[in-house]
């Protein structure tokens, strides 16, 4: 028994100091950028020793794709909940307006994936782990779309659901790419509500 709970303190221990290391990755990112931040960096802004960084991340690659994945999916989860909440007839403009009003659209956030970005363009390995979870993501929007009937008309020029799920990914891209230049938050949600909403219905809905 007392085994069991030394077994059970470290793990607590070990979960919280990954998800320190994960936080303060994100602030030291987010203010100086991925090529410019060293591990003893990290460890100094998480309070740990590089031993604790190693016991968690075999590299500061590892981190911070670890820290992507953890964003990527909170955005994926947001999307399909936003989704999930109207019956089989899918209220378009009611959907968006709820996916626009959770959905992360953050600064920070936006500095350390657009830094992502670059750096898996320059390393195939990585480049294909950021479509996997770009895959999850389109694939939440699909998902849904797929599953809607009567209000969810999607226009001929998108093709299919899959070219739909695309089309907000992009859209999503474009609003987020402005918002680092301008700063504006709330400008960048009432577009990216007018965007999804002319994307995804046949001219009979209206931006909430």
């Amino acid at each position: 028994m007392a085994a069991e709970t030394t077994v059970k303190r470290v793990t607590r221990r070990r979960v919280r100091t990954r998800a320190n290391l994960l936080d303060a990755a994100f602030t030291v990112f987010a203010a100086k950028g991925f090529g410019r931040v060293s591990i003893e960096e990290v460890c100094e802004a998480a309070g740990y020793s590089r031993g604790a960084f190693y016991s968690n991340f075999a590299s500061l690659d590892e981190l911070f794709f670890a820290l992507y994945r953890e964003r990527a999916e909170l955005i994926a989860d947001q999307v399909a909940g936003a989704l999930a909440l109207d019956g089989p007839d899918l209220d378009v403009p009611a959907a968006v307006d709820r996916v626009t009003d959770v959905l992360l659209l953050d600064l920070d956030w936006l500095l350390v994936k657009t830094d992502f970005l670059v750096h898996a363009a320059r390393d195939p390995a990585v480049a294909q782990s950021l479509l996997d979870h770009r895959a999850r993501l389109r694939a939440a929007v699909a998902d849904r779309l797929g599953r809607a009937r009567g209000r969810a008309r999607l226009p001929g020029v998108l093709g299919d659901i899959d070219g739909a799920a695309h089309a907000v990914i992009a859209a999503y891209d474009g609003v987020t790419t402005q918002l680092l230049l301008d700063k504006d938050v709330e400008r960048a949600r009432a577009w990216l509500g007018r965007l999804l909403t002319a994307l995804l219905t046949d001219g009979s809905g209206t931006p909430g």
